[in-house]
């Protein structure tokens, strides 16, 4: 990514902060622990079982399943596959990464009281990494949008003498002075402004109303999406048994975000009278937050064999940072020859901290308990998506982000089924997953099924688990959110390989 050679701090009123869009906040919303390897290898479905350190993350009274202290750390590889459609063109990129993404240990405390009820008493801590951003791709094909309705959108109602510079002035001064007054909208329509992708209709500082210098016609675009980083939760655990049947929990979440994102989209044309034919623009977004949330769980065995589980997670309540950068190239041709415009203010616009409110979710749980042989285990969550809210609700920006919320999200469900048989110190296991999408219109951000496989080995005091998983989901991704906004038709697949070593302490 370009080395900034100017820094500059640019402090926005929050109706502008626009860095953040709802796709990216949905990240944020989403709550998938990775886990162990015998906890993926299950699909997850862990919920009235317990007896796992990535279990408690699900349901906390999952600890007390544990009959003596218990810790246990994973390793996984995480390959991601993407076959991308834009218009006429396809393009296919993988990548892949190794990643230590779970860890925790938890200390039981036995009653020596036999007349108590209550048996035993637990405290544990876990790291558990609940999404992976790293994600690579790039979009190539032919357009008849340009990327000049981006630029057109933003500016029109502007006034001309608040997108351009003064006499004398820098591009990083005006870029800065303009964003720090009037906002993010109106630093877009400067860069279309000073790139000549843009002309006042009157050149006078009260137009408002502007042209392309761009022909219609067709366009040769192409996208690059690059994408890191991950959401991560330090969960402090405690749970009880109360006689041989019931156990209760409750975590307390420390959440974390760090998220990069960067875009690059080249364009192209060679259409009769256009003054502007290649546009080269970069934009990036790195975000960091930190929250809280609780989680409160109960499993209750049935019948020795039988055993339900319910959880309640409440909300996340974030808080949010967020940085952009910046930065505009174009040919220009006129009559005098071509040039290139470059428009890169080298400034860090800094947003204001503002606060993201995820939805909590519900889980309810069965597994079936075959002796010493195996299990069966199915679990059920809910989530409403429309709960999600940008914070301070009185902010006109957030309050319309909010409406939108409530009109594109729905209730989501989520189902999980695995399955272990147990044949002498060996473990043979097996699970399937799906989750509906968040979105009413699934075409836009599709459902996502998945499947696991996996091994374990128990040498007594330790054991040794190998997982495969695999998820698919098909995405389209607007490139941007205004003007160009037509979509990138992204089908992903995620493939990992996770080993994980648990003992006992």
């Amino acid at each position: 990514m370009k080395k900034l050679t100017v820094l500059m701090l640019s402090v926005f009123s929050m109706s502008n902060v626009i860095a953040q869009d709802i796709s990216d906040a949905l990240k944020y919303s989403q709550d998938n622990i990775q886990g162990s390897a015998r906890f993926r290898a299950l699909s997850g479905a862990f919920g009235a079982l317990g007896g796992d350190m990535s279990a408690v993350g699900l349901n906390p009274a999952g600890s007390a399943i544990f009959n003596r202290s218990h810790a246990s750390f994973s390793l996984s590889t995480l390959g991601i596959s993407n076959d991308v459609s834009y218009f006429n063109g396809n393009t296919s990129s993988t990548e892949s990464k190794i990643d230590m993404h779970q860890a925790g240990g938890v200390f039981v405390f036995v009653n020596t009281d036999e007349n108590s009820s209550w048996k035993k008493f637990v405290l544990s801590l876990a790291y558990d990494k609940t999404a992976n951003h790293e994600d690579q791709w790039y979009a190539n094909g032919q357009n008849t949008n340009s990327i000049d309705s981006y630029f057109l959108a933003y500016s029109q109602g502007l006034r001309l003498d608040e997108i351009s510079r003064f006499d004398n002035e820098t591009i990083s001064q005006a870029y800065g002075e303009i964003g720090s007054i009037y906002g993010y909208a109106n630093q877009q329509a400067f860069l279309g402004y000073e790139s000549f992708i843009l002309e006042p209709v009157n050149n006078s500082d009260d137009n408002t109303n502007y042209v392309s210098n761009i022909a219609q016609g067709t366009f040769n675009q192409k996208y690059d999406y690059i994408a890191n980083g991950y959401n991560g939760k330090i969960s402090f655990n405690a749970a009880t048994q109360y006689e041989d049947k019931l156990y209760l929990g409750l975590n307390l979440n420390a959440h974390f975000i760090n998220f990069e994102k960067y875009t690059y989209l080249q364009e192209r044309n060679s259409n009769s009278g256009s003054l502007v034919s290649n546009v080269n623009f970069e934009n990036s977004l790195f975000t960091t937050g930190n929250g809280f949330s609780f989680q409160i769980g109960a499993i209750y065995k049935l019948t020795n064999e039988l055993r339900a589980g319910f959880t309640y997670n409440s909300p996340i309540w974030y808080r949010i940072n967020e940085e952009t950068t910046q930065s505009l190239t174009t040919t220009v041709n006129d009559i005098d020859g071509s040039f290139n415009a470059i428009v890169n203010p080298n400034v860090i616009n800094i947003f204001p901290e503002y606060k993201l409110q995820s939805p909590g979710k519900i889980t309810g749980s069965l597994a079936y308990v075959f002796k010493d042989k195996g299990l069966l285990s199915f679990d059920y969550s809910r989530r409403n998506y429309r709960n999600t809210e940008f914070r301070p609700t009185t902010d006109t920006f957030f309050a319309l982000q909010n409406e939108t919320i409530e009109n594109i999200f729905k209730i989501a469900n989520t189902y999980r089924l695995g399955g272990e048989y147990k044949y002498k110190k060996m473990s043979f296991r097996a699970g399937y997953r799906f989750e509906e999408s968040p979105y009413q219109d699934d075409s836009f951000y599709g459902d996502l099924t998945g499947y696991s496989l996996g091994l374990g080995y128990d040498f007594g005091m330790t054991r040794l688990d190998l997982t495969f998983d695999q998820a698919n989901r098909k995405t389209n991704n607007p490139l941007y959110s205004i003007g160009l906004t037509d979509t990138a038709n992204v089908d992903t697949t995620n493939s990992n390989v996770t080993l994980s070593l648990a003992f006992n302490l």
